[in-house]
């Protein structure tokens, strides 16, 4: 491709027409040929890298700073957003050859894009999925070198969509986070649907109030089409007040356009009605939660913005096997139950606790950590709720990374002992999974929150293996010699 197709024709005014091969924003990744793309960011600047991308043959550099470089330079006001329009350009903006549904929140995001998937699929459709776990198209898993958790970079996320799109897809669904929002990672997409799940504290270290981090989420219904918004949440009802959309609103209570009713739960799952438009439909849902039922909604929402009939879309939720890391049931083959779930907020760790309080015949015992170098305020509110909530606690290590395991344990104490409640702390994470193990009694709920899909845990800058349905497994062999 021609820069100038890239750049526009500005480029040729001011320099002589090059070849380009690619893009790149990570000065190891650049090839002969390519543009490199100059981003700060938060641990780096990639201005200092520059000449180290000459070396390895970039040539052209994308800069927002003044460089002294060897080959030609475009300057830009802002390299994040210019990535992610050079990423849309170069990939031909293959976000258009499908239907494209952003799902946002705090929690349910993950669950909820993949009960949208079970409904296309279920209407005969050919679907990608963009988020934490995996990245698919149909049954098959797409690599990307990006080391975002939830929404790739552009570049990796234009990279996606053009494998969708060569894939034939018909849809794309992708969990859209607030952090890809406010960092451009998705500008220049357009999605026919955006959904909003819920927001509770989460990501302030990044935000710094929730004020900004609820700012951040309202951008997605600046670029979507049509939007799905849960009603119930008080910063659901400010994002329809606030954004011009042609919002659907779901919840439980007044004012929604999908309103749930005659909910039961059980372990088997859920029992539900939704109306809309004058119309009852019973819905029958595998994963046991309220909170799971406010996903399944969100998913409804979406496939009915979308133009999928009723009857359609209950086979699908009817159908969902739900996600794994989300109310994983490991099998243990012993008289009590372990599930493991992604639960790393306050909102989501009281959804889980009360989710299987709801149907546990015995205690309900919650292990559970926090993670290092993120935000430090909601520990305490977290020991708190554990507390609250759970018959006994198992205080331990989630992801510390650079922090002091030990000191984000001791800011997770200080809520739980306010409420008095029983537990232990043992901050080595395996260990801790073996004590549960063994205290655990016949019809208790060992609930494993934190991890959820993770297969590692990082402690320093280090990824260590950590799959924890391999540590029940190898715990539980343990046991039995």
């Amino acid at each position: 491709m021609l820069c100038s197709e890239l750049l526009g024709e500005k480029w040729l005014g001011e320099h002589d027409e090059i070849e380009i091969t690619g893009i790149a924003y990570d000065s190891r990744n650049v090839l002969p040929g390519n543009i490199f793309v100059c981003i700060k960011g938060f641990e780096s600047d990639g201005h200092i890298y520059a000449k180290k991308a000459v070396e390895n043959g970039a040539a052209v550099i994308v800069a927002q700073d003044e460089i002294d470089i060897d080959v030609p330079v475009w300057y830009v006001k802002n390299s994040r957003r210019e990535l992610a329009k050079l990423s849309c350009k170069y990939y031909g903006n293959p976000s258009e050859k499908f239907k494209l549904i952003g799902v946002t929140g705090t929690n349910g995001k993950t669950t909820t894009t993949y009960l949208i998937k079970d409904i296309l699929e279920k209407a005969g459709k050919r679907v990608g999925v963009i988020g934490t776990n995996q990245n698919v198209i149909g049954d098959k898993v797409l690599v990307t070198q990006s080391t975002t958790p939830t929404t790739p970079n552009s570049l990796e996320l234009q990279q996606l969509f053009s494998e969708m799109a060569a894939g034939d897809a018909e849809f794309v669904v992708m969990e859209v986070s607030s952090h890809a929002l406010e960092l451009d990672r998705v500008y220049g997409c357009r999605f026919d649907v955006g959904v909003f799940t819920n927001l509770t504290q989460d990501h302030l270290d990044f935000h710094k109030t929730m004020e900004n981090y609820l700012k951040a989420k309202e951008r997605l219904f600046d670029i979507s089409e049509k939007g799905v918004v849960n009603y119930d949440d008080d910063y659901g009802k400010r994002i329809t007040e606030e954004k011009e959309c042609d919002f659907l609103k779901t919840g439980f209570g007044g004012g929604c356009d999908l309103t749930v009713s005659n909910m039961s739960i059980s372990a088997d799952g859920d029992e539900f009605d939704v109306s809309y438009k004058g119309e009852t439909y019973h819905m029958h849902l595998s994963i046991p939660g309220k909170f799971s039922v406010y996903n399944a909604v969100s998913a409804i929402g979406a496939a009915i913005q979308l133009g999928i009939d009723m009857e359609t879309i209950q086979a699908g939720i009817r159908d969902a096997k739900g996600v794994v890391g989300r109310v994983e049931v490991v099998p243990t083959d012993t008289d009590y139950t372990v599930i493991i779930d992604y639960a790393h907020t306050p909102d989501g760790l009281e959804n889980i606790i009360k989710a299987v309080k709801e149907f546990a015949k015995g205690r309900v015992i919650t292990l559970f950590g926090c993670g290092g170098d993120r935000d430090t305020t909601k520990r305490k509110i977290m020991g708190e709720i554990a507390g609250r909530f759970s018959d006994y606690s198992i205080i331990t290590s989630d992801n510390p990374r650079t922090e002091d395991p030990i000191s984000i344990v001791a800011m997770i104490e200080e809520g739980i002992k306010e409420t008095g409640a029983e537990y232990t702390v043992i901050v080595d994470r395996r260990k801790a999974i073996d004590y549960a193990l063994h205290f655990a009694e016949k019809d208790d709920v060992i609930i494993l929150a934190g991890k959820g899909q993770e297969t590692y845990q990082i402690i320093g800058k280090e990824k260590r293996d950590f799959d924890e349905r391999v540590v029940v497994w190898q715990c539980l062999n343990n046991l039995k010699n």
